[in-house]
């Protein structure tokens, strides 16, 4: 019954109750079929490809069923391969292909670089960006002035095209951030980066900046295209630091600078920075940086990181301006980061650092991948990176100003001579003072030891290094392979590396014959005393003969007479000989045929003018005159004739330089106590092919007409008596 108040339901026969439920359910059924029927052919026509048919049929609901199914599968295969996608750290949409950077277009690249040590790692960073990059490069150096000057004279000579150099003075900077303490083992060049919008052209819009200890393993303009991405307000482009450095959690009481997250890696290794440099002008970064950079201090008191401190202040006030690269443009190398997070496969890598000694002990699974493509690099070979790129114009490389190819007139004709010929073209890449070099105080009678050498006389140095106490300039003919062993047996010596007056310079092996003037010429203008030593690297000279020569130098007033000083050369058949310490000792040695005036029995006209009679009994120097064939090892003053380059191989190299101290009127004089004793050793290829070889003996003597026609025209009617001479003979 029903309660009060309710109405009493009305009563429906029970079939017609049945029939409008089962209506109203098929109603509800056709309403949801044909809406799901609508949306799928919204959706369908968008492929351009489902049809939907009538909803009236049976055949429709099940091809409608079909088409459902259909269409679930393909969306399910789709949100498959986006999640594959995203697993790989991308998609089309988070990470867009920045465009490509034009073919041609110049890409400008900046380098902080200072010292000796510093300089070898441009060379390697350098090469590893020539062997990737199809673009013209200009690289802007910020330098001291002993790497300016290495450097300055290794692009000169490594003449690739399409490669501009300018170089900008790092003191011009220093005062700019010499105000801010820094902690960092970098010093004051870790900081100079604060400041490049000082140093570079207010006309270069952006700029690649990078430290020297890090190598390309991809195209640079890669790099470059990033720029494409930079929003309206982004101003730099930096690599999150894979450390925990910035987190503070390292140790206790580790407090540092402030940063964004884990900050940002700017130095010590690696570095990679881009710069908009228009905007950086427009947003008042010199102001910003300085102001961050006074305000820090306050507590902070020093930096830790050098500039790296300072960028990551900025960036944690001002978080807009930076746009983050992606970590495989700065795979760090440390126990302490998280290197392997950077990539999934090595053609993922872009740049990593393997330059610092403290890397070798990197735990990290491939170490090993890591040092051999380094070690690729730093014993490539750099002539081969002297190829043009093509459609890009430069051609063929071009000598700087003042630098001219020699003239080859003497050797046209004769083909047998082509690899003569081929040598003087050759310009040979040059690296001044490879290893850290201290030039010795000033003193007006000092004199350095010069001489040339290559990989075969190398175990030579040592023996040199505790006879000659003074300084040397040394010019090493080296392949790149074989100039990084020379400095692991350098670093490796206790006698060479306790020396830093020895200037070691390397010259690239290029070619068939050795250049020996040349190598003699890049040595001779290394010297840094008024008076030079001119020897050879097989030779010994007296414990006593540094002093010896200064002494002399005073007593005789070489600084107002144009003189030769001559050191009489004696030679020993052993390889192991009691070295006489005195004049009476080598005389003893002499009448004992322990040893011998040098070449008297296969050269003697070479050394006959120095009279060795006369030597025996003399107390006092004594002049000489030159005659044909004259080679002494002679000392002189600084700024004597170089030697002439057109003579490469083995013969008449020292013959022809001291004709032409002859024709300049140097008086030579004989030093009565001065000596120098060659070493035996096996004969070097030149010499072999020399003794061999006929037709290379008729290059030499085209070699030598040259020379007189050339001496001749310098020093007319008076060069007569050397071809005269040379003709008596």
């Amino acid at each position: 019954m029903a309660g009060p108040g309710r109405p009493e339901p009305a009563m429906l026969p029970r079939g017609r109750g049945r029939g409008r439920l089962k209506a109203l359910a098929t109603g509800l059924l056709l309403l949801l079929l044909l809406l799901s029927g609508l949306y799928l052919l919204s959706g369908a026509l968008a492929y351009g490809r489902l049809l939907l048919p009538s909803p009236c049929s049976g055949a429709a609901l099940q091809g409608l069923g079909a088409q459902v199914r259909a269409v679930e599968e393909e969306n399910r295969q789709l949100r498959e391969e986006l999640r594959r996608h995203e697993s790989r750290g991308w998609t089309a949409c988070s990470q867009p292909q920045p465009p490509a950077v034009p073919k041609c277009q110049l890409l400008h690249v900046a380098i902080v670089c200072a010292g000796h040590n510093s300089s070898r790692d441009v060379v390697t960073l350098v090469k590893s960006i020539l062997f990737h990059r199809k673009n013209p490069l200009h690289f802007h150096l910020v330098t001291d002035t002993v790497a300016r000057s290495i450097l300055e004279t290794l692009f000169s000579t490594w003449m690739v095209p399409s490669v501009l150099v300018s170089f900008y003075n790092a003191d011009e900077l220093k005062p700019e951030v010499a105000w801010i303490p820094n902690k960092h083992y970098s010093g004051i060049y870790g900081l100079l980066k604060l400041a490049l919008l000082r140093a570079l052209p207010p006309t270069l819009p952006q700029v690649i900046v990078l430290d020297t200890d890090i190598t390309f393993a991809s195209d640079i303009a890669d790099l470059w295209a990033v720029f494409a991405r930079f929003s309206d307000k982004q101003v730099i482009g930096l690599v999150e630091n894979q450390s925990d450095w910035y987190l503070g959690n390292l140790w206790k009481n580790h407090r540092p600078w402030p940063a964004l997250g884990r900050g940002f890696n700017t130095v010590p290794s690696p570095g990679v920075i881009l710069l908009q440099l228009e905007r950086l002008r427009q947003v008042g970064w010199e102001q910003m940086w300085r102001l961050t950079a006074e305000r820090e201090l306050l507590t902070m008191l020093a930096t830790s990181l050098a500039d790296q401190d300072i960028f990551n202040a900025v960036i944690k006030q001002h978080p807009w301006l930076v746009h983050p690269l992606p970590c495989s443009w700065n795979v760090q190398l440390s126990d302490h980061t998280r290197a392997e997070r950077c990539y999934s496969e090595a053609s993922d890598l872009k740049v990593i650092h393997w330059n610092s000694p403290k890397k070798l002990g990197v735990k990290n699974k491939h170490v090993d991948f890591f040092r051999n493509l380094y070690l690729t690099f730093l014993e490539y070979d750099g002539n081969l990176l002297r190829r043009e790129l093509f459609g890009c114009g430069g051609g063929e490389p071009q000598p700087e100003p003042g630098q001219t190819r020699p003239a080859t007139g003497e050797l046209e004709d004769d083909e047998a001579c082509y690899e003569f010929r081929q040598q003087r073209l050759t310009v040979h890449r040059v690296h001044l003072t490879f290893l850290p070099f201290e030039p010795p105080a000033p003193d007006p009678h000092d004199v350095t030891l010069v001489a040339q050498l290559s990989m075969d006389r190398l175990q030579m140095l040592e023996a040199l290094c505790r006879h000659w106490p003074g300084p040397m300039s040394l010019a090493l003919y080296l392949s790149d392979a074989e100039a990084q062993q020379f400095l692991r047996f350098a670093q490796a010596s206790e006698v060479l590396a306790a020396r830093r007056d020895v200037a070691y310079h390397i010259v690239y092996r290029e070619g068939p014959l050795y250049p020996v003037n040349l190598l003699r010429n890049v040595a001779l203008g290394q010297a840094r005393t008024p008076y030079v030593f001119l020897s050879d690297i097989d030779f010994l000279p007296a414990f006593s003969l540094y002093d010896y020569l200064r002494t002399s130098i005073k007593e005789l007033g070489l600084a107002t007479r144009k003189a030769a000083l001559v050191v009489p050369a004696f030679e020993t058949l052993r390889y192991r000989l009691n070295f006489p310490t005195s004049k009476k000792e080598l005389l003893a040695l002499l009448d004992a045929g322990s040893l011998y005036t040098f070449r008297y029995h296969v050269w003697p006209r070479g050394h006959e003018p120095t009279d060795y009679a006369r030597w025996r009994e003399a107390q006092a120097p004594y002049r000489v005159e030159w005659a044909a064939d004259y080679e002494p090892y002679v000392v002189v003053a600084r700024d004597c004739p170089r030697y002439d380059p057109r003579f490469v191989g083995f013969g008449w190299n020292k013959v022809a330089h001291i004709m032409e101290l002859d024709a300049q009127e140097y008086e030579f004089l004989v030093l009565p106590e001065a000596f120098a004793i060659h070493l035996p050793h096996a004969p070097s290829l030149d010499i072999s092919r020399f003794r061999s070889s006929p037709a290379y003996r008729r290059c030499l003597q085209a070699l030598k007409d040259g020379f007189h026609q050339d001496l001749s025209r310098r020093y007319g009617a008076a060069a007569l008596k050397y071809l005269t001479a040379q003709r008596q003979r």
